[in-house]
């Protein structure tokens, strides 16, 4: 299976094939690659099988020899072989290198003649027997061994190799060379029959034997397991002390007057960390952080690392455990096999310096990038295929939407469909993973290969799933935007008003009215995953305006408690004392473990907790649970290994079987989109920081929010958002803009790089220009100093970035076209003289406020006027967000920019709609569109609509139930002349284009 695009069988069929036809030991040897074999060991171990493990090193399909290792030694020697080739793209050579632990086995048709070593061998396949006694190798029995490669089952599984192989060449499976595939023969076949085809040849068998007995590897697994760097220091005792001595110094900061809450947990966790030796862990994290700091690096700590105090303390999280009652426990534990586990977020423009610092002080021997396997889906199985047997892309569309009810398809359909749920979900390549990285004791060759992809770092051969297994536990350095604006909004703060601001006082935050204001209402436009609509609306139907509360939308807002209908449930609860009155005497012993949020379960903990002391399960069970609720288990079976138990336990104390179900239904809707509490209070750590910016500096959050990139919405909101502040939007300009967005006072600047299709090197001339030889004077001198194309030039000028010459667009664009060619050259040298361009007496050129509009939706993807200013026809109706509580359970009519939309599929499987639009004001209108009014009123695309509907409330939260809608015309630049334009502008000026906001799309 892991020798990709030829493998078909995966760990588990092959070792109950193996079983099934009688053998005690094997040899796994996968095509440059040792991807199954830490599982397979684990696997097989469990079966009572005996595992041997090789490479099979091959240039492409050509196989120049087999290795076998030996040991444990054997094998990091055959990892170190394929990893320098890998690495170099080099090729094998005919002759393998001599290796002190492993054997080498020549195939029958690759053996050149050589001497071999005494641990070299020819492999004899059944089918080079009739030829054998024909070659020269029959003058060395001793050196021959069974060679007969196990690739198959069924025929089945030949036909999905064959079209496997005729992906991976992407050629038509009628055009796959014979030489490109595996031999038939190469299937499992009974014990018995083997050792009868070799029946005349018993040497070949008792060499083989006698190999196979020498041959042996064990690894360690689960909670004996533990590979990872020993210690931080020089010993373990000097990070126990180091660890110690950093904790105390961080309680200085963290609790300047410690309860004895606290250093009672204090020393709990630092006993446990010592007991389960991962004193190094902490510390090899509290020195990445320690290294961001020093460079300026903004980070987050987050995931159950936030259980932690001392992580806490040593600044590796913001997150206060004793604050929220986090137990160090969901952390780490003496009942979990499993290691801690901490996600560090950096800015995405720092992390790559932190990937380099880890590699760099760990060095390449012991540290790798995690791999990961990209497995083939099924839309993309059914595509390849297709393409595969010749069909045309017509035909291979209607297969994929025909799939799930296959009717009216012809043979070669019907073979594509069969074959495609035999490949899928096989493993396609390797690939690596979003953040993982190992750092071992001992070399990371004495469990994988690693190869070199671009990114220039070792990556394993194995996912995290083996890595966490076999006692290796990853370093999470993860990246996003998110960060980057709150890192560069500190940056511009410091720079405009020269403060610094502790953005990790985490307490004052907490208590600040402002940040309480945003979060009640909503108004959280750039702050993280808080500004979703969803967020917002949730957000103002829980009025939360504190921290615990944000912790707990932080978690309820995922699939798995939404959909459950728990959710709402847990609003209801929070805002009716009665309906928790009502669910604390039908269930009080449940609602009592839960009654920090109302007897809702929210977080991973909480599942924990009802396993643990509501259905008797052990700790040990209960973690099980929670492992089974990631996806990244749960193929193991480790959810469903409780539930009988669960339940069982559950009815033996005499709750009914609805109430059962029903609680365990709940659990089970947790499955993938559980967050622990440690997790969400770390996320909302971050939206605290990115909210008391938004709070004080909005300006100069929105400029840092351009210039990483946005984050929910397309930049025009945020364009939108800072006009709401008081920001005035500049176009780019030559001689005030840099590459990205600025802000003088309170106009901000759009950067030069905005302009689409203005290349990034003619962005860097003028910038390096500019600072060397101060501001342009002219579009003249603009052209003499910068060596750049016409079509360049123009992008600037109808960007509006030459407008400080006080010209004309049109006159501007008329000068570049006379100027470009008489003057450009492509290396611009200083001239002696400076000779003045012809000056012509051009006729009048009128260009309008309309013109512009269109050019910055060209240019930029949005305009700087208001889209409703661009509206064809006159507005039909003035009602604005404000009047929507006067319509409640009314029908009203009235006209939104659309923003976004979100489309979910009901129970009964049809599509539904929620619609986010903003009023002719630049506030928030927020839609309802039920199966029925989504299918005959669709969105038609980007753009202003009127809507009708009723106006409903729910927990303060207003809506439009959607009946009717339709999109509003747009002007076309070629609807009025130049002049109709000019006096459309001033006809307009006092009105829409005076009261509405900027925006457009």
């Amino acid at each position: 299976m892991y020798s990709f695009c030829y493998g078909t069988l995966n760990i588990k069929e092959l070792l109950e094939e193996l079983e099934r036809n009688g053998y005690k030991s094997f040899v796994l040897t996968d095509i440059n690659n040792t991807s199954a074999c830490l599982e397979t060991i684990r696997q097989a171990n469990l079966i009572g099988l005996k595992p041997v493990v090789g490479i099979d090193f091959r240039n492409s399909v050509d196989q120049k020899y087999v290795g076998i290792a030996r040991n444990n030694e054997g094998f990091k020697e055959l990892n170190e072989h394929l990893s320098e080739h890998l690495h170099a793209s080099k090729k094998f050579e005919d002759q393998a290198p001599e290796f002190n632990n492993a054997y080498i086995v020549y195939p029958l048709k690759a053996y050149m003649g050589q001497p071999l070593r005494d641990n070299e061998f020819v492999g004899v396949a059944i089918k080079d027997l009739q030829r054998l006694n024909f070659t020269p190798v029959r003058n060395i029995p001793h050196k021959l061994v069974a060679l007969q490669p196990a690739t198959f089952i069924h025929k089945n599984h030949f036909n999905a190799h064959r079209l496997l192989r005729a992906i991976d060449k992407n050629t038509l499976l009628s055009k796959l060379p014979v030489s490109e595939q595996s031999a038939q023969d190469a299937v499992i076949m009974p014990k018995e029959k083997l050792l009868e085809a070799y029946e005349f040849y018993s040497p070949i068998i008792e060499n083989t034997e006698r190999l196979l007995n020498d041959c042996g590897i064990n690894f360690a697994y689960g909670k004996l397991a533990n590979k990872n760097r020993q210690h931080f220091t020089d010993s373990i005792d000097n990070d126990i002390a180091l660890l110690r001595g950093e904790a105390e110094k961080g309680l200085l900061y963290r609790y300047p007057n410690p309860s004895a809450e606290v250093l009672q947990r204090l020393e709990k966790e630092l006993a446990i960390i010592g007991q389960k030796k991962f004193s190094s862990y902490f510390l090899i994290n509290w020195d990445l952080v320690r290294y961001a700091r020093h460079k300026g690096y903004y980070y987050v700590g987050r995931g159950s690392g936030a259980n932690s105090m001392v992580a806490y303390l040593l600044n590796i999280t913001d997150v206060d455990p004793i604050d929220l009652d986090l137990y160090f426990e969901r952390f780490i534990n003496t009942f979990r096999s499993n290691a801690p586990d901490f996600d560090i977020d950096f800015s995405w423009l720092d992390r790559d310096d932190i990937t380099r610092y880890i590699f760099t002080k760990y060095g390449n021997k012991h540290t790798a990038l995690l791999g990961s396997y990209n497995t083939f889906k099924k839309d993309s199985v059914l595509r390849e295929l297709g393409k595969v047997f010749g069909l045309p892309p017509v035909e291979i569309d209607r297969l994929q939407s025909a799939h799930k009810t296959p009717a009216n398809i012809d043979s070669i359909g019907k073979l594509v469909l069969k074959y495609s749920e035999l490949i899928k979900d096989l493993p396609s390549h390797l690939s690596i993973h979003s953040s993982g990285i190992i750092i071992s004791e001992e070399p990371i060759t004495c469990y994988t290969a690693t190869s070199l992809p671009p990114k220039g770092y070792p990556t394993t051969q194995f996912s995290m799933l083996e890595a966490e297994d076999i006692g290796l536990y990853k370093f999470d350095i993860l990246s996003q935007r998110g960060l980057g604006k709150i890192k560069d909004t500190l940056s511009i703060i410091k720079h405009n008003y020269g403060k610094e601001i502790d953005i990790h006082n985490m307490k004052e935050f907490k208590e600040d009215e402002r940040i309480k204001k945003l979060l009640s209402t909503g108004k959280c436009i750039g702050c993280f995953y808080v500004e979703s609509p969803a967020m917002r609306m949730l957000l103002t139907k829980l009025q939360a305006d504190d921290y615990l509360r944000l912790v707990a939308a932080s978690s309820i807002i995922r699939p798995g408690v939404a959909q459950s209908g728990m959710m709402r449930e847990y609003i209801v609860r929070y805002r009716n004392k009665s309906a928790r009155e009502r669910a604390k005497a039908e269930l009080p012993e449940f609602y009592e473990l839960l009654e920090e949020t109302y007897g809702v379960m929210v977080y991973q903990e909480d599942v924990i907790k009802v396993a643990h002391f509501f259905a008797d399960l052990t700790l040990a069970e209960a973690d099980h649970l929670r492992r089974g609720m990631s996806w990244k288990f749960k193929e193991r079976g480790e959810f469903s290994t409780v539930k009988e138990k669960f339940i069982a336990n559950c009815l033996a104390k005499g709750y009914g079987e609805k109430l059962v179900y029903g609680i365990w239904n709940q659990i089970e809707s947790f499955a993938n989109f559980a967050f622990s509490k440690g997790h969400s209070a770390s996320y909302a750590v971050e939206s605290y920081q990115a909210l008391y910016l938004k709070a004080y500096y909005p300006l100069e959050y929105m400029v840092a929010t351009l210039n990483n990139g946005g984050g929910f919405y397309r930049m025009e909101l945020y364009i939108h958002e800072a006009r709401m502040h008081g920001a005035t939007i500049a176009p780019p300009c030559v001689n005030k803009s840099p590459a990205l967005c600025t802000i003088k006072e309170k106009t901000i600047y759009l950067g030069i790089s905005l302009i689409s299709e203005l290349q990034a090197e003619t962005v860097n001339t003028i910038l390096s220009d500019r600072i060397h030889n101060g501001p342009f004077k002219s579009l003249y001198d603009f052209i003499k100093r910068i060596p750049i194309s016409v079509e360049q030039v123009c992008l600037l000028i109808r960007s509006g970035a030459f407008r400080f010459t006080g010209k004309d667009k049109k006159e501007l664009l008329w000068e570049a076209y006379s100027l470009i060619n008489p003057i450009k050259k492509t290396n611009i040298s200083k001239e002696l003289f400076d000779v003045k361009p012809t000056s012509y007496t051009l006729p009048t050129l009128h260009n309008s406020w309309l013109d512009n509009a269109f050019d910055e939706i060209e240019l930029f993807g949005f305009s700087l006027c208001s889209p409703f200013q661009l509206l064809k026809n006159e507005i039909p109706v003035k009602t604005i967000a404000a009047d929507l509580p006067k319509y409640v359970d009314k029908t009203v009519e009235i006209v939104g920019y659309l923003v976004n939309t979100k489309t979910v599929q009901t129970i009964k499987g049809d599509r539904m709609h929620f619609g986010t639009f903003l009023d002719l004001n630049g506030y928030w209108i927020d839609t309802v569109h039920f199966p029925p009014s989504a299918k005959a009123w669709p969105f038609r695309g980007p753009g202003c609509y009127l809507l009708k509907g009723k106006v409903t409330v729910e927990f303060d939260h207003l809506a439009i139930e959607v009946q009717e809608m339709q999109r509003l015309d747009y002007l076309n630049r070629d609807d009025y002349s130049d002049v109709q334009k000019a006096e459309l502008a001033n006809a307009r000026q006092g009105n829409e284009r005076a009261s509405a906001p900027a925006l457009l799309s």
